[in-house]
């Protein structure tokens, strides 16, 4: 009798090359993308030539890195909350410590909190090695958390998780503060390169990411966020990686930037919740560990740096994809077109490529 387990096969398909440059990574490498929307082949393909027609590529600067576990407690009132967190506030040193018995590859870097009525709201945040870091995060607060009740006096246990992190959800607090690596990625497209190959101008593509990104984001009431498609090509590059899919929530939060600097096309995104590891759930997978073996992520490096290469990676083909779909939305008709094309020749897409 079956379990109901199955794998659920999903079309893959390499694409690029793509060439990147910066503090993380220096390279050049086709990318994969596990999707339904054939079309995004194709598009992230076209973003990925241009970026071989700079000398420096996209240029990725991964600024920062942690992941993040909030916890709540409990205490009598606002006052004694109050207290509680100047005690763990002054607890650091010992709450550093007590990370580190927690693994060889997590250390606790930042620690937040808030108050709301008689509620204690703790942010602790991490550095987890190459893993992406929810279990260890969880594992190391539960152990934070533990100490803290035992040693701190007035509060007892709320819960474990209190979505201060914040993980999976749209919110405020990871576009300011961050939550898993924190990238921007740039380029500078000449002018030529933008008229043949993205059929469009620096002043068109600079103007519809004002009206599109920013303005109507912002009537859409859009959280810490101003792009046209990130979570496509994320949600692509997660699958095709072993990453946790859920996690696109936070990831596609992120800011387009385009400007016409004297007819070439500046363009930039920054994407400040990029969760993704090389190690840990869903990297046993046969196809996930040829493609990160193929991404260069398998390479005998410091802890943490095969990481921070696949996040560079991530974030450039988010720009790849980015920069092709508001290119084709400068051109009335553009899109649906292609669409339809594209769309009807890859009815019957094989898995794999």
């Amino acid at each position: 009798m079956s379990d109901g387990s199955a794998v659920a096969g999903v079309p893959m398909k390499w694409v690029g090359p793509l060439r990147i440059s910066g503090n993380a990574a220096t390279t050049e490498t086709k990318v994969p993308l596990a999707t339904y929307e054939s079309p995004l082949w194709p598009s992230v393909s076209r973003g990925a030539r241009v970026s071989t027609m700079v000398e420096s590529g996209i240029v990725a600067t991964l600024v920062d890195e942690r992941m993040t576990r909030s916890v709540y407690v409990k205490a009598e009132d606002a006052r004694t909350a109050h207290l509680a967190a100047q005690a763990v506030d002054a607890a650091l040193d010992d709450l550093r410590k007590a990370t580190r018995g927690c693994g060889r590859f997590i250390e606790l870097v930042g620690l937040r909190h808030e108050i709301a009525a008689n509620l204690l709201f703790l942010r602790f945040e991490f550095t987890t090695g190459d893993a992406s870091g929810h279990n260890m995060a969880t594992l190391a607060a539960d152990t934070l958390l533990t100490h803290i009740l035992r040693t701190v006096p007035g509060i007892s246990y709320g819960s474990i998780s209190g979505n201060y992190c914040t993980d999976k959800k749209a919110t405020a607090i990871n576009g300011i503060l961050g939550r898993g690596k924190n990238v921007v990625t740039e380029i500078l497209v000449p002018g030529d390169i933008v008229r043949r190959t993205l059929h469009t101008s620096a002043a068109a593509v600079a103007e519809l990411n004002v009206g599109k990104n920013l303005i109507g984001t912002l009537l859409a009431g859009g959280i810490r966020s101003a792009n046209a498609h990130y979570a496509n090509m994320l949600l692509g590059f997660y699958l095709a990686t072993g990453q946790d899919a859920a996690n696109i929530v936070e990831g596609s939060q992120g800011v387009t930037v385009a400007e016409d600097r004297d007819g070439d096309l500046y363009f930039s995104c920054t994407l400040p919740n990029l969760v993704v590891g090389t190690v840990g759930n869903g990297k046993g997978l046969d196809f996930v560990e040829a493609n990160l073996t193929r991404l260069g992520c398998r390479e005998p490096r410091e802890p943490g740096a095969n990481a921070r290469r696949l996040a560079v990676i991530a974030a450039a083909t988010v720009l790849c994809g980015e920069l092709s779909l508001l290119a084709a939305q400068t051109n009335p008709g553009e899109l649906m077109r292609t669409h339809l094309l594209l769309e009807r020749r890859n009815t019957t897409t094989k898995i794999g490529g």
